[in-house]
């Protein structure tokens, strides 16, 4: 009889210890989300121009992301669109997962039109914060893109106070005709540069400022007194951006998926495809403020090639008052050409490097590459003609897209690699 009961109580342990294996298992896997982006022509109006364009379920910018470190993402990719496109994690390690992360002809062949693609993406666990999805086809990511939010793993915090409320602010540019067919233009005419946009957005819409702002300009509302977590995604092709919300300062608490040590600041400035974590507290009189970004131009100032516009979104206070008849624009945000104000904000952030959220740096280097990343004149011969056109070239090496994806071809021995 005693052995009887011994032998109950020792499965009755080893019950509770599978249990517990299995539920570290489980928070250790992380848990599965599933999405469907449907890539669809939809017409959008800016600037009083209407036009179709390709965009994730009919938005721009597109659906959000969400996950918590250590999860996966399953996204069913469908084109209804009109040419295909491929989608890219930007930022996502994608740890032993390469095949999924999208950039065009290098790790898959486009998406067709009439087709679809499923997509894992594996969050790791050292990464937190903010990332962005986009198109990786031509200049297709200034209409398809989004944001992906990467909450702290089930069971932990921010490294900072819990915010009472979050947002995600997409800059993007808006161009009134099809950008991609600017951007073929300007490849074949070598005296060209890449296109212009008309104007930048802030979540979709170029706000009250510009010439035909019938369109609403994107607000967020909040409460005197509580703090707000500002997830804020560059998605601008090609430009350096400066942000400032009038009379509000900016606490900087991460970048790119990692923490960094809280900058106070008053103005920003994101580079193309960056994501910034940024804090601000709703800490003055309650009225309408404006939010508002412009390009940071390192150009030579006599060549007038850029997007010479102010965008503006509107901080909302809630309560009871009598609106401005016009926000207050950010005295803080810098000029197009303030080279110091760009320098300056960039030379001040540093990572968190904190037991939780360590800065793993390598300390021995054992290979060194010298890669030189440039736009270049570059010519090849179609049916017989020389074709002088601009081409982005790593090493002075440039390619035309392949018939198959450069990762495939590895994968099968088939690739010749240059360095």
């Amino acid at each position: 009889m005693a052995l009887e009961k011994m032998g109950s109580a020792v499965q009755f342990l080893l019950l509770v210890l599978l249990s517990g294996l299995m539920l570290v298992c489980r928070i250790a896997e992380g848990d599965t989300h599933y999405y469907d982006f449907v890539l669809k022509d939809t017409n959008f109006t800016r600037l009083c121009v209407t036009k179709t364009m390709l965009a994730v379920n009919e938005s721009f910018p597109g659906p959000v992301v969400y996950v918590h470190t250590g999860d996966t993402a399953i996204i069913n990719v469908q084109n209804e669109g009109s040419h295909g496109v491929t989608i890219h994690w930007h930022g996502v390690k994608q740890p032993r997962n390469p095949w999924s992360d999208g950039p065009d002809h290098i790790t898959q062949c486009q998406i067709q039109p009439g087709t679809s693609f499923t997509q894992k993406v594996i969050f790791s666990e050292d990464q937190e914060g903010t990332l962005w999805w986009h198109a990786h086809s031509d200049w297709t990511r200034a209409t398809v893109h989004g944001a992906i939010v990467v909450l702290p793993a089930e069971g932990t915090t921010y490294p900072f106070p819990q915010p009472d409320g979050e947002e995600v602010i997409v800059l993007a540019c808006w161009y009134d005709a099809d950008q991609n067919v600017e951007l073929e233009y300007d490849l074949i005419h070598y005296n060209a540069t890449t296109p212009e946009s008309d104007a930048y957005t802030i979540n979709g819409f170029p706000g009250d400022l510009v010439a035909c702002s019938s369109e609403p300009a994107y607000s967020l509302v909040v409460d005197y007194g509580k703090t707000y977590l500002l997830r804020i995604v560059n998605a601008a092709m090609n430009s350096e951006l400066f942000f400032a919300i009038s009379e509000h300062n900016l606490t900087v608490v991460g970048t790119d998926g990692t923490y960094t040590k809280p900058l106070v600041t008053n103005y920003l400035m994101i580079t193309p495809g960056q994501t910034m974590d940024v804090l601000i507290t709703a800490n003055q009189t309650p009225s309408y403020y404006y939010m508002a970004i412009r390009q940071f131009v390192t150009i030579d100032p006599s060549i007038p090639d850029f997007t010479n516009m102010t965008a503006t979104a509107i901080l909302q206070y809630r309560g009871n008052y009598t609106p401005p008849a016009s926000p207050s624009l950010p005295t803080t945000l810098p000029t197009f050409y303030q080279l110091d104000a760009g320098y300056n904000f960039t030379s001040k952030l540093r990572s968190l490097a904190s037991p939780e959220h360590p800065a793993n740096v390598p300390q021995n280097v054992t290979t060194r590459m010298f890669i030189t990343a440039s736009i270049n004149l570059v010519s090849y011969t179609f049916e017989g003609i020389i074709v002088p056109h601009i081409a982005s070239t790593l090493n002075n090496i440039s390619f035309m897209d392949p018939s198959s994806s450069i990762l495939d071809a590895y994968y099968r021995y088939t690739f010749v690699a240059y360095y």
